[in-house]
């Protein structure tokens, strides 16, 4: 009898993302060889540990509260009191004005890009990112039935492209996702940057007639470095949903945890929350874990030890930049963009294999002839490592 199946479900969970793939081979040769061994610079898994407060807040809901309430559900879109400590500490912090019923939890930002894009998605939609951008965009988008097209990177600093990118805008285009800071790059986009795309989204929605929608994917948002400074999207753009996640920040990545923001000055912004509701029960997000919604609603403007990932970056980039290899320094996130000692990036992260460095294709990412290395590691393993990355440029001096 044959299998009546979605293919492109089948194709999808016979296929794990190329992140995912390095990751697993990362494991199989760390039993064969030994993890100490292995130089895993694969998946954005923080190696720093989730605060000793994270800990100390969940002993304090699981010894002192109601176990009905952190273990049974909550509202659809999330406890109505933890989305008004959000709703406060975001008012308190970026001087705007929403409220408990502009946010919706989610099961981390990979639930809450999926929600805004089902949610916006209509036959024949296109939405517009930017190069280098987190490959799994295509997948939400796709899945949400529209298309995925992309501005090419601007490689000199891995700003946008603003030339290019009005260029691209068009009659079709529902929405813009932007990541900054930005995975893989690590650039953070700057307030100068982020004006532009603004006030081009605002031109071509006048003209075309119909709200193009900016979708900001934001789980990096506190991870910058010296004086850097994010700018928050809702306080530059009306129509702006913003996805969040705390598995960078607090060092939850297993827990899923984040939420969707939908900007209160959103145009309709009662149907666009309403269809953010309703992507979510159709999805099949309804209730985020309510022990973590509970524990973040107490752990408001608090991170992890951020500080590792600056010694971690800082180690890494001068080592490679002194061995010859060329990199944008990175203000934000944990990656480091390297461009490949050839033109093929696959290759070139197979040559790095057999010195049991394991990097990431740019391609994956928009961005050919780039690899990606993940900082968010013990620092031992970068300072042990570092004679792996000079075999492999000696590699190719020869």
């Amino acid at each position: 009898m044959s299998l009546m199946l979605s293919q492109k479900m089948v194709v999808l969970g016979k296929k794990r993302s190329e992140i995912r793939e390095i990751f697993e081979y990362g494991k199989k040769r760390s039993r064969e060889i030994g993890a100490d061994k292995v130089f895993d610079f694969s998946i954005g898994n923080p190696n720093v540990p989730a605060p000793e407060f994270v800990k100390e807040t969940i002993i304090d809901l699981l010894t002192n509260e109601d176990p009905t309430k952190i273990h049974g559900y909550t509202s659809a879109q999330g406890d109505l009191n933890v989305r008004r400590a959000l709703a406060d500490h975001m008012n308190s912090k970026y001087g705007t004005d929403v409220t408990a019923d502009n946010f919706y939890l989610t099961a981390g930002a990979a639930a809450s890009l999926s929600i805004c894009c089902s949610a916006l998605a209509c036959p024949g939609d296109e939405f517009l990112t930017f190069a280098p951008y987190f490959p799994e965009y295509k997948v939400f988008v796709e899945s949400a039935g529209a298309v995925l097209s992309v501005i090419p990177a601007n490689t000199v600093n891995f700003q946008v492209d603003i030339e290019k990118f009005e260029k691209a805008i068009n009659k079709n285009t529902k929405a813009v996702i932007i990541n900054s800071p930005n995975n893989p790059s690590g650039a953070v986009y700057s307030a100068d940057t982020i004006k532009k795309i603004c006030s081009i989204m605002d031109k071509k929605t006048k003209e075309f007639g119909h709200v193009i929608y900016l979708i900001s994917d934001e789980p990096y948002r506190e991870l910058v470095y010296g004086e850097v400074e994010v700018p928050f999207l809702l306080n530059h753009y009306k129509n702006t949903f913003v996805c969040y996640s705390y598995s960078k920040s607090l060092s939850l990545p297993g827990d899923r945890i984040g939420y969707v923001l939908v900007s209160n000055e959103m145009e309709d912004g009662e149907d666009v929350y309403a269809a953010v509701c309703g992507a979510g029960r159709a999805l099949g997000y309804v209730c985020a874990p309510s022990l973590f919604q509970h524990l973040i609603a107490r752990c408001l403007g608090r991170t992890s030890d951020i500080s590792v990932y600056s010694r971690n970056r800082d180690i890494l980039y001068l080592a490679l930049k002194e061995m010859g290899y060329e990199c944008a320094k990175p203000d934000g996130a944990f990656y480091l963009f390297l461009k490949a000692l050839e033109p093929d990036a696959e290759a070139f992260c197979e040559k790095a294999k057999k010195h049991e460095l394991l990097l990431v294709p740019g391609d994956g990412f928009g961005c050919p002839g780039y690899v990606r290395i993940s900082y968010c590691v013990k620092t031992e393993q970068i300072e042990a490592s570092l004679p792996a990355f000079e075999k492999l440029a000696e590699d190719y001096k020869k």
